[in-house]
Order: C-alpha cells, then sequence, then structure tokens
C-alpha cells in the first residue's frame, strides 16, 4: 500500500510539473502541448511506464532513500518561443517551480497544526518529500533535466545546442550519480534545509 501511495504522490506532482510547463510555453507563444492535448491533469496522456512507474517502483523496491521519476515530457517547440532562450529558460523553470509551491501549499497544514499526527500526516509529509525532491532534481543541469535548459540559455546557441545534443546520455549520468551516492548527497541536504526553514 505505501508503494501505491508514493506512486499515486509521485505521479500526481510529475503531471503538475508537466502541465506547468505545458501552460508557461503556450504564454511565451507555443501552443504545441495544448495542440496535442497535454494541458490536462488527465493522467492517462502523462503517464510514461518507465519513468512514471518502473523508475520509481525499483527505487522503493530497492530501499532508495531518494524516490524520484517523471511523467511524459509535455512536447515544446522551443522555436515557437518569444524570446526564445529566455523563453526556453521560463518554461525549463515552470517545471520545478511547480513542485516547489506544491511542497509549499502541502507543508503549511502541518506547520500550522492542521494535521495531526498519524497516517494523514505521514502521507502528507511524503507528498512534500517528494515534491522537493522532484522540483530540486529536475534542477540539476544534466541534459534532458531542466536545469540543463536553464543553464545553456545563457551560452552562445552553437554551445546551447552542442549541450543540448548529449540528451541521449543523460539517463546514464543520472543512474552514476545514484550509484555512487551523489544524488542523495545532493537531494537530502535540500529536504532538510526546507523542513528546518518551517519548522516542521
Amino acid at each position: 500500500m505505501d508503494i501505491i501511495i508514493t506512486l499515486v504522490i509521485l505521479i500526481f506532482s510529475a503531471i503538475v510539473h508537466e502541465v506547468s510547463h505545458g501552460l508557461m510555453a503556450e504564454k511565451r507563444g507555443d501552443s504545441t502541448a495544448r495542440d496535442e492535448g497535454r494541458i490536462t491533469l488527465n493522467p492517462i496522456p502523462h503517464i510514461d511506464p518507465f519513468g512514471s512507474i518502473l523508475l520509481p517502483g525499483f527505487l522503493l523496491l530497492i530501499g532508495s532513500p531518494i524516490v524520484f521519476g517523471a511523467a511524459k515530457p509535455v512536447p515544446v517547440n522551443f522555436n515557437n518561443l518569444r524570446p526564445m532562450k529566455l523563453g526556453m529558460a521560463l518554461v525549463s523553470f515552470a517545471g520545478p517551480a511547480s513542485n516547489f509551491i506544491l511542497a509549499v501549499l502541502l507543508v503549511l497544514p502541518l506547520v500550522f497544526g492542521l494535521i495531526a499526527a498519524g497516517p494523514v500526516a505521514d502521507i502528507w509529509l511524503k507528498a512534500v518529500i517528494i515534491n522537493i525532491v522532484l522540483g530540486t532534481f529536475n534542477l540539476l543541469p544534466i541534459p534532458p533535466l531542466d536545469g540543463s535548459k536553464i543553464v545553456t540559455s545563457a551560452l552562445p546557441t552553437e554551445l546551447m545546442y552542442w549541450i543540448l545534443s548529449m540528451e541521449r546520455y543523460g539517463f546514464f549520468i543520472v543512474i552514476i550519480f545514484l550509484y555512487l551516492g551523489l544524488l542523495d548527497k545532493i537531494l537530502l541536504p535540500v529536504v532538510t534545509t526546507f523542513f528546518r526553514i518551517f519548522g516542521v
């Protein structure tokens, strides 16, 4: 049951993340996500068998202290964004920002004692942690994560495209980081700092 609850929270959080990308892209001039029916909280168009189910399920089964996953990326034509580089940075940042906003909204009932200690509070804490992890993880400057697009948007165009072309290797870099325990060292301090700030 705990695994199912975690997956449900993770999938919902990842969907909010992707919809936020699509909404920002639409605001900056690209309606591709809207045209393809991806501006919706309906999970079916967003589910990615590997990123949404297999990867987080595997991390849960091996007892990883950090659990993350992803929904199917929302399609964005960066050439339609105006201005293109700023639009790319804003669209990329919108996803992680939505997770941090969710984390803040979810932690407030705990801060003000509106949710008593118990199973509900445990689920609520899990939702906060998942959103902090999802937002922070996606800000890592590793293609194809959002952080890579935010960083490269400030670089010369040719260099930007060259770095973004390395996306096919990004998954292997993430696996290496996970295997070496580097993701834990990056993500856990962020989670700890967040809860210290809010006194939870």
